[in-house]
């Protein structure tokens, strides 16, 4: 868990540099097709949802990510927990570190039909999510 982890932190934080040192605010760069790399600034939590205060949205997102912790420590015996629980947790890890140094976290990677931009740590945030959410589900059906 733990090298997931700070394979997620190190990868969202160099990504974050390299778009704050190549990509001037308000510009965008196609990457792929469909695809922009953009520098933008989110005060909320992931995608840009509930912005406000960075101070309480980082308390909030460190109480939850102290439950998923908890929620690891009782479980952490179940096949592949540690995946999630890696992905979910450098990626608030992540972008806790941008809150803290900045006061908001940079986003860069922008998709079509008004998708709000993001970064790799909310992209492991949320496939953590999914995939927690599977080996919860597949746990619970084994044990039926």
């Amino acid at each position: 868990m733990l090298l997931v982890l700070a394979c997620v932190v190190a990868l969202d934080q160099l990504t974050k540099r390299a778009v704050e040192h190549s990509i001037v605010p308000g510009e965008e760069h196609r990457f792929l097709p469909g695809v922009q790399l953009v520098d933008t600034r989110n005060r909320g939590v992931a995608f840009g949802f509930l912005p406000g205060d960075h101070v309480a949205v980082t308390v909030l997102i460190a109480i939850a990510l102290v439950a998923l912790l908890a929620y690891f420590a009782r479980h952490a015996a179940r096949r592949l927990m540690w995946l999630p629980t890696g992905m979910i947790a450098g990626g608030a890890l992540g972008n806790i570190l941008d809150r803290v140094r900045h006061g908001s976290v940079t986003d860069f990677v922008k998709l079509p039909l008004g998708w709000p931009p993001f970064n790799l740590a909310d992209a492991s945030i949320t496939l953590g999510i999914v995939t927690l959410i599977v080996l919860v589900d597949a746990s619970r059906h084994a044990k039926q």
